[in-house]
């Protein structure tokens, strides 16, 4: 079993203290949701954890099997077995899914043979079509085009931890319910469960994603943890419920996008 800790994590951007103290615990094969109104901090969580530039942790720890991950660069993160879903994927021009891939599990020594039949089986199992796999990264994909291939990545590369950044995000029913069963079963795994941190604003996502702990991420802070009954909370009085007010802070965070991960 493997475990993902979060311990008292301050994070700020451009000044801004953004979290205020999260503390979390994910094992291997626990699906874990963070749910919160708009400017609560959950995109800068996920940007934390996998090493965007711009956020500066002020205090606390993120560990992986005890191993402390912010002392690492996005890309040993990634090695290490922490895989992020993003909100926005990333283009890459040039450079093809497959070509991808086997960079990506050869720099983890892992066997490439059989990578394109592995590929198919799995762009098979989302509805993904076959002739994205040999196209550049991304580019000229719809939304759910990307929300699915990110997935398929996820499912080949069979990291320890995955975050979802708002993987329901512009997708319509069908790519929600491809996408978050697969997530599903992996976390399922007999020989190599999956520990999923799912990111986002609604409870739809967790119709098929189905969450063993729900998270209230207010202003920084988690202000309360349960079960699905949240989803329901959630669904019936918003998020006024846990916040106090019908009010949302405007979340403040460094410019661009999740694409400056590469630049490093």
């Amino acid at each position: 079993m493997s475990v993902l800790e979060i311990l008292g994590l301050h994070a700020e951007v451009a000044g801004n203290e953004i979290l205020r103290g999260v503390d979390l615990r994910l094992e291997s094969g626990e699906v874990h949701a963070v749910m919160g109104p708009n400017g609560a901090g959950k995109s800068t969580l996920s940007a934390v954890i996998m090493g965007r530039p711009g956020y500066i942790v002020t205090a606390g720890s993120v560990t992986l099997d005890g191993t402390d991950i912010l002392s690492l660069s996005t890309w040993e993160r990634a090695a290490a077995g922490v895989h992020l879903i993003m909100q926005y994927p990333t283009e890459v021009p040039g450079v093809s899914l497959v070509d991808a891939l086997s960079e990506a599990l050869q720099h983890r020594s892992r066997d490439i043979d059989g990578l394109s039949e592995l590929m198919k089986a799995e762009a098979d199992r989302i509805g993904f079509e076959h002739r994205f796999l040999d196209r550049s990264l991304n580019v000229d994909f719809s939304g759910g085009e990307k929300k699915r291939n990110e997935t398929l990545q996820l499912a080949v590369l069979q990291p320890r931890f995955a975050i979802l950044d708002e993987l329901d995000s512009g997708l319509d029913i069908d790519a929600l319910r491809d996408c978050s069963r697969r997530v599903e079963e992996l976390s399922n795994d007999a020989d190599n469960p999956l520990g999923v941190l799912a990111i986002t604003h609604y409870s739809r996502l967790l119709n098929e994603l189905r969450p063993d702990h729900i998270h209230i991420l207010v202003k920084g802070q988690i202000v309360t943890s349960g079960g699905a009954e949240l989803a329901d909370v959630l669904e019936r009085d918003g998020y006024a419920a846990f916040t106090g007010d019908d009010e949302e802070v405007a979340e403040e965070s460094a410019p661009s996008s999740l694409d400056d991960l590469f630049k490093m």
